[in-house]
């Protein structure tokens, strides 16, 4: 009991820490914000900060998160080479984000597990093509705040621009177009529902 509870009193200390050795960089985020008005200057510094190695970055990344995003809980690990591309992203309690994902415009509900290289795009319209006058970069589209819902697990590799449900389980490998229903085990490219676990 002693040693948990000293345990949770060193990690809070650690966390302060890190909070003000990422607070300049916040602040330069905020500064450059007012000029730019884009996610660019929190994309940039989310490249710069995935590539810190070990426990260090994790309480760099964690930290600068909590900060600059709409919502990032203490208790959550986000692994190296782990990229954020939009602060209106919220990462609940809990969470493990695997190594060299790339996470969009999202919520990740509490004690979600993400593994290596997921990709959690934000939705399947941010690039308009109707227009065959104007080169598809241009054209602009729609970003969807994707919904991971609580306890579920994605596996390595997967691509997920839908919205999952609670406790569902994404085998690795798997293309997520369509939302999925509570409770679900889907794998597959794209998704079928394997079987409920409830």
């Amino acid at each position: 009991m002693v040693k948990m509870k000293l345990k949770k009193f060193l990690k809070r200390v650690v966390d302060i820490i890190f909070l003000i050795l990422v607070m300049p960089v916040y602040v330069y985020q905020k500064i450059a914000d007012k000029v730019f008005r884009s996610d660019r200057n929190f994309a940039g510094i989310s490249q710069m900060l995935s590539l810190i190695p070990g426990l260090v970055g994790c309480y760099m990344r964690k930290n600068y998160y909590r900060l600059s995003m709409t919502h990032c809980d203490k208790d959550c690990a986000i692994l190296f080479g782990t990229i954020f591309s939009h602060a209106d992203t919220e990462i609940g309690k809990g969470v493990y984000i695997g190594p060299n994902c790339n996470i969009g415009r999202c919520k990740i509900e509490q004690h979600c597990t993400l593994g290596s290289n997921v990709h959690i795009l934000s939705g399947k319209e941010q690039h308009q093509y109707n227009d065959l006058d104007t080169p598809i970069q241009e054209q602009g589209g729609v970003f969807k705040k994707i919904i991971v819902g609580e306890d579920t697990w994605v596996g390595n590799c997967s691509v997920v621009l839908a919205d999952l449900g609670k406790k569902c389980i994404v085998g690795a490998g798997s293309i997520v177009v369509k939302e999925v229903d509570s409770y679900s085990v889907v794998a597959g490219n794209p998704v079928r529902t394997l079987k409920k676990r409830k």
